[in-house]
């Protein structure tokens, strides 16, 4: 029964993942037709719970938010957190 909580946590993780990179693609794609655009904080919402890889490389491919101070920093930031909480959860008690 374990093996099938990781397997929804991986799925998880890649579904928010390829939706943030979406988003940010997306997002990218209205500014430069000067139509509505996705809200930042939604934008860091999804790199906040998962996305972080999906939005890093959404940046880097789209050149995306990469000036502004809170993406760049920002979600590489959460990115690190989240690594580090990874590691915490898989250390031997």
């Amino acid at each position: 029964m374990e093996n099938q909580g990781h397997t929804v946590i991986t799925w998880y993780f890649a579904i928010i993942n390829l939706v943030a990179f979406l988003t940010y693609g997306w997002d990218k794609l209205c500014a430069k037709r000067h139509a509505w655009r996705v809200p930042e904080v939604t934008l860091l919402a999804f790199a906040a719970v998962g996305g972080s890889v999906g939005a890093l490389a959404a940046m880097r491919i789209f050149h995306h938010k990469t000036l502004h101070m809170k993406f760049k920093y920002g979600v590489p930031f959460i990115l690190i957190l989240q690594v580090a909480g990874l590691i915490y959860l898989h250390l031997p008690r």
